[in-house]
């Protein structure tokens, strides 16, 4: 039992950390806005998110490398530098959401975000640059369990359950703009570029090999229906209270305030808890995971196992990011909506060259041997990159022509 154990966090932590303040923020106004209509998004989701998980760990265990440096042996520099430079973007804008988010968790709680945010950056720092890879792996297994605390407040609302279980089942279609801008956002949030990254480095620096195949992909399994699992309760609490009551919301944290006059201060501070904690666990991982990728692309040391002297490029960028985005969330003047809306729309993009080469990087057997993808796995990856990729780019014509 110990060495399963032992073996278990990366597909977990994965899949958890998608339910980001990012995450939260559309789930909730999923929920606001078009009740338990698109419930059955997650179901499909869940499965795709699944596949592509257990594609990237299966590659890490085999190759012992991230997907970065594979995408640099294989495609060369210029392929390597031109994702590199469009994720780093990206990820910019998907890390200022999360300290957005710590603010609008802590401004519930009547805390300035000019001592939030400053507070946090520093936390954030310190944990990741002095904890050690198994402390930092147990830290974020217990932040995985605190999204447990949307389950409750699901509960509270008192939801109409029949109603959401044939919505997670029966697909219903709205052929409104702002429908299908919020399905595309839903299947975004779940299926991020740089989460593909993240899962097969973490299996990298937790030292895994393709013995522990078998019990990665039970944890790979569990993390990416867990992430879904709390994605219906936050989906269904919001249904059941500001949906019903015409009451539109614009990000989480109005969704957390929201409740409170609806079904009590109890529901509304386990929502606001929660998105507190998703905030924290994406300002830890998101940076991390785009210092991982620019350091292995690029042939730099990385590792959360490494001090800040032994690879300072990997911490350094981590801390730069850190700097950078919390400075973005505290100036009045940035236009921060407009960072976030580009920089979805920048990962909606990318998402779709990330899929294609995890496509073929499954499928050399050179690369993988007898661990490259079988007939079914190409299958359905096939049909998801598709979807995916019609859903991107009519999400980014619609941002960007109207």
């Amino acid at each position: 039992m110990l060495p399963v154990l032992a073996i278990l966090g990366p597909g977990i932590i994965s899949g958890s950390v998608d339910n980001d303040a990012g995450g939260i923020a559309t789930y909730s106004v999923a929920g606001a806005n078009f009740g338990y209509s698109l419930l059955w998004v997650l179901f499909i989701t869940t499965f795709a998110l699944i596949l592509t998980q257990e594609i990237g760990a299966r590659m890490g265990l085999v190759t012992g490398k991230g997907l970065a440096a594979l995408i640099r042996e294989k495609f060369g520099i210029k392929w390597t530098t031109f994702v590199m430079f469009i994720l780093f973007v990206a990820n910019i804008g998907t890390i200022a959401a999360e300290f957005a988010g710590i603010a609008a968790a802590l401004e519930i709680f009547n805390i300035s975000r000019f001592f939030s945010i400053p507070i946090a950056a520093i936390f954030v720092f310190f944990l990741i640059t002095k904890g050690g890879f198994k402390n930092l792996e147990k830290f974020f297994l217990i932040l995985s369990i605190l999204y447990l605390v949307y389950i409750p407040s699901a509960f509270l609302a008192k939801p109409d359950w029949l109603l959401g279980i044939k919505s997670l089942v029966i697909p219903h279609l709205d052929f409104s703009k702002s429908y299908f801008l919020a399905l595309i956002a839903t299947i975004g949030t779940t299926i991020t570029p740089w989460g593909q990254f993240f899962i097969q480095d973490y299996v990298v620096d937790k030292k895994l090999t393709h013995a522990d195949l078998n019990v990665e992909r039970a944890d790979v399994f569990t993390g990416s229906f867990l992430t879904n699992f709390i994605s219906f309760f936050i989906i269904i609490a919001c249904a059941a209270t500001l949906f019903v009551t015409h009451h539109p919301i614009t990000n989480a944290g109005d969704a957390a305030l929201a409740l409170k006059p609806l079904v009590g201060n109890f529901a509304s501070l386990l929502f606001a808890i929660g998105l507190l904690n998703a905030s924290i666990f994406g300002a830890s991982l998101v940076p991390i995971s785009t210092s991982y990728v620019a350091t292995e692309a690029f042939g730099f040391e990385s590792g959360l196992d490494f001090s800040f002297k032994e690879a300072p490029i990997f911490y350094g960028i981590f801390a730069f990011l850190l700097i950078f985005c919390a400075i973005l969330v505290l100036l009045p003047f940035v236009p921060l909506i407009q960072i976030l809306v580009i920089s979805q729309a920048i990962n909606a993009i990318l998402l779709i060259p990330i899929l294609v080469f995890i496509y073929l990087l499954s499928n050399d057997e050179r690369l993988l041997g007898k661990y490259k993808n079988n007939r079914a796995v190409n299958i359905i990856l096939i049909i998801s990159l598709t979807l995916i990729a019609l859903t991107s780019l009519v999400y980014f014509g619609t941002l960007f022509l109207g």
